[in-house]
């Protein structure tokens, strides 16, 4: 994950040489509250870490405040409302998220499970959209949240729609990588082997390496539109109910709503 410093960094540097350096610094807040995990950042935080005079951070807070982008609480600043506004709008954008819902409820199989959508940022799993389910466990990944492709199970679903030099280009620069759940350390062989598995069985499954005690099962999602980023259709389950029969079952069942989700269009183009 992106440390704050990091995200100051950046912001430094486009500052640098952005027109408008305001509004490269009003990012610069949005991205160190929401790299600070639901902790609240002071102003005198905020400001030295953007490297800024306090006066002009809090003129900038201000304003993000007006908009609901921010919001103060007693300990400092954190995210406003408004961003998860746009971020269901900007989800909403892809079509396979406005039919995603309807699909999933109507699965026998998917409709009391926990299913996610998530797109390739890099080379983590962002969440973009969730159906909870009628299942009694609640876990699965935040929307808005992360984890890394190499690890989970949507994450390999979404490397599987990946050329082989875009794979290495995205992947050979951050591997080897040691998983913070259980040790397990993937290389740059050992993804191609886990694809290799995932695409002849038909569904990626991930057995606890991303998340403590959950099991995961995703496929990739044709890309409705030629511009459109990779996404992929995932499951979380607890790992002692996860036995091979149901972990089959929902991969298939992933597979049948993957297929209705793909643009008739271009399937069809495909084909001819």
């Amino acid at each position: 994950m992106t440390s704050l410093n990091e995200v100051a960094d950046g912001a430094g540097e486009r500052s640098a040489r952005d027109p408008a350096p305001a509004v490269t610094r009003a990012i610069g807040i949005l991205g160190l509250l929401a790299e600070a995990d639901g902790r609240a950042l002071s102003l005198s935080e905020l400001a030295r870490t953007l490297g800024i005079a306090k006066s002009s951070c809090a003129n900038l807070c201000q304003a993000l405040e007006d908009g609901e982008m921010i919001r103060r609480t007693g300990d400092g600043f954190g995210l406003g409302r408004r961003n998860a506004e746009l971020g269901g709008a900007y989800s909403l954008q892809f079509n396979q998220v406005r039919e995603f819902f309807g699909l999933i409820s109507s699965s026998p199989t998917l409709r009391g499970e926990l299913v996610q959508i998530a797109m390739l940022d890099g080379a983590d799993a962002l969440y973009l959209a969730r159906h909870e389910g009628r299942t009694p466990y609640r876990f699965g990944a935040p929307l808005g949240s992360r984890l890394p492709a190499a690890f989970s199970a949507t994450g390999n679903a979404l490397l599987l729609s990946l050329g082989d030099d875009q794979l290495a280009e995205l992947m050979d620069g951050v591997l080897p990588m040691r998983s913070g759940i259980d040790g397990l350390e993937v290389t740059a062989k050992d993804l191609r082997q886990r694809l290799a598995v995932a695409r002849e069985r038909g569904f990626a499954v991930d057995e606890g390496h991303s998340t403590s005690g959950v099991t995961g099962v995703a496929v990739p999602l044709a890309a409705w539109s030629p511009g459109d980023p990779p996404l992929a259709l995932g499951t979380a389950m607890p790992s002692d109910q996860a036995d091979p029969v149901r972990v089959a079952a929902i991969g298939t069942a992933l597979r049948e709503v993957a297929a209705r989700l793909e643009n008739p269009w271009r399937a069809r183009t495909a084909r001819d």
